[in-house]
């Protein structure tokens, strides 16, 4: 009975295994966790409040005096070294996927035995994330019609602006809003580059630069230019719009070419 007790788990432990060998597997689960987050953030928005209140530092307020004004900073925000960090984060995907577009132009340049299909397949994947995740699902989308004002514009940590949850879209902002992290997502398209490595160097490379790609949504966290559901939403946002491509490519390739 042990036996089969082992053999039954080791066969359900390698099903496991195949089964999240699917980008589609990847994408269900992914979208999954987004949703069940931005339900989290948006039922219990003080988690916000709370995470951004720990990097604020209140002031007193200059001028004439305003019943219930909070006046302060985010320190962290002011110390250069942080600041240059952050400006090497912030262009830092730009410079990857300008070097995946070179490689990839190389592999198109061959012919024959020396063209490798896997690799167009696998920048592709990555380019085509990059554009249509941080770049229009992000930018151009969600910071545009969300109306989320950053921590620093609202009247909790020092500015005009009235606080909203996550997922709400009535807020002041009305231009590159808070909801969801641009910086915060191509962060989490750096990390979903882990799957290009060679498969040997994943567990050993992989958590390294996993580490890496959470330090741009600390830095906009301590700077009060994003709340934690902005950032763990936007990191998240570029997972699940990777899986999603990969997923598309492998439904449109034949077999054989994937």
């Amino acid at each position: 009975m042990t036996y089969t007790f082992q053999s039954r788990g080791q066969f359900s432990g390698r099903r496991v295994l195949v089964l999240f060998r699917r980008p589609a597997t990847w994408l269900m689960t992914l979208m999954a966790a987004w949703w069940f987050l931005l339900a989290i953030f948006y039922a219990f928005p003080t988690l916000d409040i709370h995470v951004a209140r720990t990097f604020f530092t209140e002031t007193a307020c200059g001028g004439e005096l305003v019943t219930g004004r909070i006046c302060g900073l985010f320190p962290y925000s002011q110390q250069w070294l942080l600041i240059i960090l952050r400006k090497v984060f912030f262009y830092l995907p730009v410079t990857v996927a300008g070097l995946l577009l070179i490689l990839l132009i190389r592999n198109l340049q061959h012919h024959g035995a020396t063209y490798d299909a896997g690799a167009t397949r696998r920048y592709s994947i990555a380019l085509v994330s990059f554009v249509a995740g941080p770049y229009v699902l992000v930018n151009l989308v969600l910071k545009t019609i969300s109306g989320r004002p950053r921590p620093y514009q609202t009247d909790l940590f020092g500015g005009a602006d009235i606080f909203t949850a996550a997922g709400t879209l009535d807020g002041a902002c009305t231009n590159n809003c808070s909801f969801i992290s641009g910086e915060a997502a191509g962060a989490g398209w750096l990390a979903c580059l882990i799957v290009l490595m060679p498969p040997p160097l994943r567990p050993i490379l992989g958590p390294p630069l996993f580490a890496i790609c959470l330090i741009p949504p600390a830095l906009r966290i301590s700077f009060g230019g994003h709340y934690l559901s902005d950032v763990m939403l936007g990191f998240l946002s570029s997972c699940v719009v990777y899986a999603a491509v990969a997923t598309y490519f492998q439904m449109t390739q034949p077999e054989k070419k994937q």
